[in-house]
């Protein structure tokens, strides 16, 4: 078996790895170019949207969709890489040396590990927050507001429009439901004007979530030039439900993969299903793993004993269908998995598994 820190297991992890920058460039220039094309396409006639807007747009947009094709730009790098080994016929040489098919996939295979790691721990986390860039930049589009804030954090982040020219703004550190009654625990209402001028705001300890009203207690009211009032109860109108709050919480993707585990204990504790969440830092977790998988797969379709064999056309094609295939399949899993259809481990873990086991079942055979 060849050991990875061998001069040939350096050179196969080396070629790995800028065979991946490389791919990972082009497929990331031509999303950018058709992001740009969308985004021109939907802004056409807004002379208010800058080209610096739309660029800056694009390129939070990025991390998003190349999270998605991960697997597909690891199958194609990897591709590459198999490739050329057998066109040079540096792959003749190393199997003519006595190394085993096993001896050439372990150096790439943990160069993509590394590849899978380094990306759930150093780039996940601009990732999250690229995402919550984006998800902003697209808020002041649909909005027509350059200087709009979409809330992100953790806890509840609710904003009202209570009349034309007054905007509430309801943040809560704690949330509980307790027989279909929802608490919420350090509430804090920020009411501002068309001009984001601070109105008044209201702090309670403690409030309850009914139909129309949030019945506050504890509050202190504050005004600008006025006394601190204190009231023991205040009912304070609002248009807040169970399904919007469920759906004003932070999407998985704008939390980096460090963050999430607090996340979800935050939102169990809520009394909220937290399937998404899990599906999401499950999935980063098993990142690594699926790359190895994806590995496999391209191995068994370019590493061929010569380039006489031919057949690079049907090489491109069958391995390109199958990323595809794969890429489709995991992602139909994971719906089961989100919508509680099936356990939200198998869902993630499946696709790697099952990959890995058909692509190890060949390489045996072939070894015989």
């Amino acid at each position: 078996m060849m050991k990875p820190n061998s001069i040939l297991g350096t050179y196969l992890i080396k070629q790995t790895v800028l065979n991946f920058l490389y791919v990972l460039a082009v497929i990331s220039a031509i999303i950018m170019m058709f992001d740009m094309i969308e985004i021109l396409r939907k802004t056409s006639g807004r002379h208010e949207v800058s080209i610096g807007f739309l660029l800056e747009y694009v390129v939070a947009k990025l991390p998003e969709t190349v999270d998605k094709v991960i697997p597909f730009i690891v199958m194609v790098s990897t591709m590459i890489t198999f490739w050329r080994l057998s066109k040079t016929n540096e792959f003749v040489i190393i199997r003519a040396a006595g190394v085993s098919i096993w001896g050439v996939l372990t150096p790439v295979l943990l160069a993509v590990f590394g590849i899978g790691f380094f990306w759930i721990a150093a780039l996940n986390p601009i990732s999250a927050r690229l995402y919550e860039l984006k998800e902003t930049l697209s808020y002041r589009l649909s909005t027509d507001n350059p200087n709009a804030f979409l809330f992100s954090n953790k806890g509840l982040w609710i904003r009202e429009g209570k009349s034309a020219d007054n905007v509430a703004i309801i943040n809560a550190n704690g949330l509980n439901l307790q027989e279909n009654v929802l608490w919420l625990h350090d509430v804090s209402i920020i009411e501002v004007d068309e001009r984001t001028q601070v109105i008044r705001r209201i702090e309670a300890f403690v409030a309850t979530l009914e139909e129309g009203n949030l019945n506050l207690r504890d509050v202190r009211i504050y005004k600008t030039g006025q006394q601190v009032e204190v009231l023991n109860s205040l009912q304070y109108p609002t248009e807040m439900n169970l399904q919007r709050i469920k759906d004003n919480f932070v999407d998985p993707e704008a939390i980096s993969f460090w963050n999430l585990p607090d996340t979800i204990e935050f939102y169990e504790a809520s009394g909220f299903s937290v399937q998404r969440h899990k599906m999401r830092y499950l999935s980063l977790v098993a990142l690594p793993f699926l790359l190895m998988a994806m590995v496999l797969v391209a191995g068994i379709f370019s590493l061929k004993a010569s380039q006489r064999q031919g057949g690079v056309l049907w090489m491109i094609i069958f391995g390109i269908t199958t990323g595809f295939t794969v890429y489709f399949s995991s992602q139909v899993i994971s719906a089961f998995g989100i919508n509680a259809y099936i356990p939200v481990w198998f869902a993630v873990w499946a696709p790697a598994i099952i990959v890995a086991s058909l692509s190890v079942s060949v390489y045996l055979h072939k070894e015989e």
